[in-house]
Parts: structure tokens; sequence; C-alpha cells
């Protein structure tokens, strides 16, 4: 919200609230789906949208007539903006995200907001620099049955967490030429469907240390041994947490699934078990269940319209505080993690 506005409240020449002011920057699927939920809640005025696809621009301001249209970030910063919806190709992310901070914009970026530990890092402390909102589109935290399954870990109830699995099977690869690029993408099916996994895992479980990380990856069948000559299909890993957790971890595009998607997260405890896993290979319907032995519990079925809540936060937040929220500063742990994926625990103690 600008000075003047807040100067008006102030002396009492305004009864109503106004506003934050927002601009898109990337209108492909993502980001148009994003601004449809956002502007339908009315939360926030849509003043801007840039994309270079003149095409794209025009049918995002269906959902938006007031905004105005533009082809880049630098064109729509000439507006007055209190925050920015970034849904552009990964690698232009934290370049991205930094400018707008620095502009005192807060920001809100599609997965990853950085190709690495260091990228998503420099955006995290240029927010907590500029003193603004950041966040990132981690939708999964969102399910009714996550949350179900957050309340139930935090409260003990499945005593020891010895063991997880959790899954992320695409039949699909991604439709875009970038993504099979490591120097624009940052790498394959782990950076960009493994990155949910490893949020859930350490979000679930409070941000805790990473003592051991394991890696294969795969490309075409093929062991990959440099990931910056070709990006991964096909990763399995073993993560070991501090808290004596051990994890199994896979993911993958284009596998021979026998549907679209298999997308799980369970975990076993001295006192039985959760999972989260998708219904009938949807990438949008889940069931949560606790498990007791051969008893079986739902937590929660569909219907359950979880994609945008991550988004809504941020307009929740925006609209309350456009501070910095400490929060974010748990994505560089994550971050970290997918870098040890990648690299090995072994690569990474010869590097430091």
């Amino acid at each position: 919200m600008n000075t003047e506005i807040k100067e008006k409240r102030k002396k009492g020449f305004l009864n109503i609230v106004a506003k934050p002011k927002i601009g898109f920057l990337g209108v492909g699927w993502i980001g148009r789906n994003r601004m449809e939920s956002i502007a339908k809640s009315g939360l926030v005025e849509i003043m801007g949208i840039a994309d270079p696809s003149r095409e794209l621009v025009q049918k995002a301001k269906e959902l938006a007539p007031r905004a105005v249209g533009f082809s880049n970030l630098k064109e729509m910063l000439s507006l007055e903006l209190d925050g920015i919806v970034i849904a552009t190709p990964s690698a232009m992310h934290a370049e991205q995200a930094i400018i707008a901070l620095e502009n005192k914009l807060a920001v809100f970026c599609q997965k990853p907001l950085g190709r690495n530990a260091k990228e998503t890092t420099m955006v995290i402390q240029a927010a907590r620099t500029a003193n603004r909102l950041l966040g990132v589109d981690l939708s999964y935290r969102y399910l009714k049955g996550m949350q179900r399954i957050k309340s139930i870990l935090d409260n003990g109830d499945l005593g020891k967490i010895f063991a997880a699995n959790i899954v992320f099977h695409n039949a699909y690869g991604p439709d875009k030429p970038w993504f099979y690029d490591p120097r624009l993408s940052g790498g394959g099916c782990v950076i960009d469907l493994g990155i949910h996994l490893i949020d859930l895992l350490l979000w679930l479980f409070k941000n805790p240390r990473v003592d051991t990380v394991s890696s294969r990856l795969f490309s075409q069948g093929n062991i990959l041994i440099d990931h910056n000559e070709a990006v991964e299909d096909f990763a399995s890993s073993r993560i070991d947490l501090s808290n004596g957790t051990s994890v199994n971890m896979t993911c993958s595009w284009k596998i021979s699934a026998g549907c679209n998607a298999v997308i799980e997260a369970s975990f076993y405890g001295t006192h039985g078990a959760v999972s989260v896993k998708n219904i009938n290979g949807s990438f949008y319907d889940f069931k949560a269940e606790r498990y007791n032995g051969t008893a079986v519990e739902v937590l929660s079925e569909p219907p359950d319209d979880w994609g945008p809540r991550a988004a809504l936060r941020w307009s929740e937040m925006l609209v309350k505080n456009n501070g910095f929220n400490e929060e974010i500063s748990d994505l560089a742990n994550v971050a970290s993690v997918l870098d040890r994926i990648y690299l090995n625990d072994e690569e990474i103690h010869e590097n430091t």
C-alpha cells in the first residue's frame, strides 16, 4: 500500500481499506490459473500483466480487465505495485524475484525459487533485506489430508516416526523445451517434482537437520553421472534425518505407471501410520488415511480445492503485513537437500 494512502487513512480521509495492487509476470497455464483464483478472492487488485506473448497477455486480461499489459518485468515496474506473482521459466526466478524485492515489492514465485541452494539463499536474503513478503507455490502443504497429518505428527500421536516413503511419478514429461536444459531448469524430475516431496518432508518434521543423503539418477535408463550435461527422468534417494527417520524418495517423468501419476507421502511410527495418496492416477484428487494395524481411518477425501491455497495465503498475508516472513527461510534447507541429491554428500564434502 503506498505512502499517500497510508497518510490519508491516518487522517481519517479514507474509511475503506485500499487493496494491495499486484502484477503477474508470466501468464502461461499456471500463471493464469493462479491469477484466476486470486482475482476471484477479491483480496487484491490486479493492475499489471507482463509476458513476452501478447496473445497470453490479452487472454489474461479477460480475468483482470483493468490491468495494463506489458512485455517484461522492467516495463511493469513503472506501475506502483505492492507485490508481484512470478510464473516464468525456472532460470529466471531468482533474478526476477531479487529485482522485484529490491524495488520493494512482495513476491509470490512458482517453484523452484532458485535452481540451487545458492540462488535460493540469495532470494531469501533479498527479501529479508527489503523486509518484504516472499512466498513460493509449494501447494501440496495445503491438501486437507496433509494438514490433518501435520496435526497428528505435531501431537506425537504416532509415537516415534522411524520411516517414510515419498513418491511422485508422472507418466508424462514437461512440454516446454527449457525443462530439459539443466542450465535453464536446474535439473529434471527432482527439482520439478521431488521439490514438493522434500518440502513436505522438512515442513512436516519442522525443518530437522538432514544427516545423510544418497541418490542415484537416471536419464533414459542410464545412470546420469553429470547432471550439468543432461536432466534426470528417474531418481531414487535415501535421506536420513537427525530425528531418526529414514526416508525413501523416488520421482520420475515419463514412467510406465499404468496411470497419469502416482503420488504418495506415507509415515510410519511406533503407534501407527498415516498416508496421503492420489486416487486413480489423478493429479488433483487425494485421500488421506490413518492406519493402526489392519484398521483404517479416513482422514480426508475429495473434493478438495487445494491448488490455489498457497497463492491465496500469500494474498491474505499481503493484505495484513507486507513484511518479511521468517518461515520462508526454511526453503534454503529444501534447496540444500536437492543439491545433495544431485551431487551426493561425498561430492559435496569434496567441494567444501
